[in-house]
């Protein structure tokens, strides 16, 4: 698999989530975009780490929304808790990442998969 293979995959599981929640507006698409683009250097300069990539470029997209004022994403609906709070990516740092809920401690689905 190619760089930008890995990129594009990784861009892709991630807008998935962003549209699943109604979060794909074309401010936060650009943040994603941005993202991807300084994360391809990370995977040039390790290229061992590709398949953590899109676990990355998630909490990348996560922390610029945040930052930027574009809000929490993704808010967790998967869980009994009703105080705002959002899904975390696990592992931080890993293959085949996920959503979990780190209130209610429980997965509640793959990358890409909201």
């Amino acid at each position: 698999m190619t760089i930008d293979d890995v990129l594009f995959a990784a861009r892709a599981q991630v807008l998935r989530d962003l549209n699943t929640r109604g979060t794909d507006s074309a401010k936060v698409v650009d943040v994603l975009d941005q993202v991807v683009t300084e994360r391809r250097w990370w995977v040039e300069q390790w290229p061992d780490g590709a398949e953590f990539v899109a676990g990355q470029v998630a909490q990348d997209v996560q922390d610029r929304m945040l930052d930027g004022g574009l809000g929490r994403w993704p808010r967790c609906i998967a869980c009994d808790d009703t105080s705002p709070h959002e899904l975390r990516i696990e592992p931080e740092l890993g293959p085949e990442p996920h959503w979990v809920c780190e209130k209610a401690g429980m997965t509640v689905a793959a990358l890409g998969s909201l």
